[in-house]
């Protein structure tokens, strides 16, 4: 371990060794993030630990791919916990497409640090993978982290653990580098989910709001894939005869279209209200506003908006429904608010303007 010193990782972010050091730290940040218990803590900490020292072994040194393998060995041949000796050979799984994938929650939670610490890292410093050019791995350490993840059916917010990663860095990481990091993440589980078959504007639409979540990401694009594709009138749908897909986003997206260039979040108050139209529109939105928060799944936002999709028709009907635009400065700002409300139900769940037919 103490020959680690001597290994760069690079010259600004220092030595394996202070690699290994960052890691042991980090893992205790994220461990509580991914579920591991207090006995699974100190296991990962013990991995992380150990989790680089094979790469100054002769055999290692000599074989390179056997990084890892050989730690697990060594590890087991000095009495260590099988779970940790585990852990150091997962925590570079996959090591290429189609490889295996950790099996244990520790293996996952050392090697999400490890890609965790390079991306903060190598981003902080301006080493951005270019065209082909990728010295450090890190567009497979970014698909390895959004594969793990998904495998594991694990909710972890990647922007949280690169500030988490980014906060132990010898160097300062600005804003915009971590930004950038997480984008290029995102991007990696944008391919990956096109590659499984879901529609361009449907992951376009999750990954604006979840991008930061690969597990809560696809739970959503698979959420709203259902929707999409369910046609007008089918029995098996949560939603009468009457509201097709195409009824339901347009009538969200009245509200939206009509607020969308107001940079100013208005003050609704319902003592303003003139109209039947706007009480009814009122009370139905309070009722769904109950069921959402940004922790929602799409299934939930789009199940708890169903009750509002005939009340905001009737709410700009021709004939009978309110002026929005209204002549009176106060009564015009107050029904923007109500609309900019409803337009909000589906902030951090899901854009629904990036669909196709918006």
């Amino acid at each position: 371990l103490p020959r680690l010193d001597t290994l760069t990782f690079q010259e600004e972010l220092g030595s394996v060794l202070d690699k290994t050091r960052r890691l042991e730290e980090l893992v205790p940040q994220i461990a509580p993030m991914v579920g591991l218990d207090e006995d699974e803590i100190r296991a990962a900490k013990r991995a992380a630990h150990l989790a680089k020292a094979d790469l100054a072994t002769q055999m290692v040194v000599e074989h390179t791919s056997l990084q890892g393998v050989m730690g697990r060995e060594y590890a087991l041949e000095s009495g260590e916990d099988p779970a940790v000796a585990q852990a150091i050979y997962e925590h570079y799984l996959p090591r290429s497409s189609g490889d295996v994938l950790p099996e244990s929650t520790i293996g996952l939670t050392v090697g999400l640090a490890d890609r965790l610490d390079s991306l903060a890292g190598l981003f902080a410093v301006d080493l951005i993978p270019t065209g082909s050019a990728d010295p450090y791995g890190l567009r497979r350490d970014a698909l390895g982290m959004v594969q793990n993840l998904l495998a594991h059916d694990v909710s972890f917010s990647v922007r949280r653990g690169l500030e988490e990663a980014a906060a132990r860095l010898p160097v300062k990481a600005s804003d915009e580098a971590i930004s950038a990091a997480l984008e290029f993440v995102v991007e990696r589980l944008r391919g990956y989910l096109r590659d499984q078959g879901f529609q361009y504007d449907v992951v376009d639409a999750v990954l604006a709001e979840r991008g930061h979540d690969p597990y809560r990401a696809r739970e959503g694009v698979e959420g709203l894939t259902e929707w999409v594709a369910r046609d007008h009138g089918d029995k098996r749908h949560p939603w009468d005869e009457q509201h097709s897909w195409d009824v339901i986003l347009d009538n969200y997206s009245r509200c939206v279209r009509i607020t969308r260039d107001y940079e100013e979040t208005f003050e609704l108050d319902p003592a303003l209200f003139e109209e039947p139209a706007e009480e009814r529109l009122y009370e139905t939105y309070r009722e769904a506003r109950l069921e959402v928060t940004p922790e929602s799944s799409v299934d939930e936002l789009l199940k708890a908006f169903l009750p509002l999709v005939d009340v905001i028709d009737a709410y700009f009907e021709r004939e009978s429904g309110v002026l929005v635009m209204a002549d009176d400065k106060a009564v015009r700002k107050n029904r923007l608010a109500q609309l900019q409300r409803i337009a909000a139900l589906a902030d951090g769940i899901v854009d629904l303007s990036r669909l196709e037919g918006f």
